[in-house]
Order: C-alpha cells, then structure tokens, then sequence
C-alpha cells in the first residue's frame, strides 16, 4: 500500500457578485441575475481592461 498525497477537498465557490454559492448551470455566478449585473458592468465600462499607452483605437 502507498501512500499517496491526499488533495483537499475542492472548497465551494463564492458568486463574484453576491457570494453565494455557485450554480453550475450559471457558473462562475449563481443565478443569471448576477451574470446579467456582470454582463452590464462590462458593457457599461465599470470594468476596464488597461492597454499600453502608444495603443491606438482606429489607427490610419
């Protein structure tokens, strides 16, 4: 018999928005409420992705 590591258990993630639990059919969020406020947040500009500075948005 070896002895093998055991792993932890994989511990319950948290809802980004509200943090309950999560839904598998909605993962990473728990309900599509919340994947809407993420989806709105993103479109909105709330969230922001930073470029380099010399990136153009239409360059000629």
């Amino acid at each position: 018999m070896t002895d093998q590591p055991r792993t932890p258990p994989a511990t319950p993630r948290a809802c980004p928005i509200c943090g309950k639990p999560v839904e598998q059919a909605f993962r990473p969020f728990c309900s599509p409420r919340c994947r809407d406020v993420d989806l709105n947040r993103w479109l909105t500009g709330r969230y922001v992705v930073p470029g380099r500075e010399d990136d153009e948005e239409d360059p000629e």
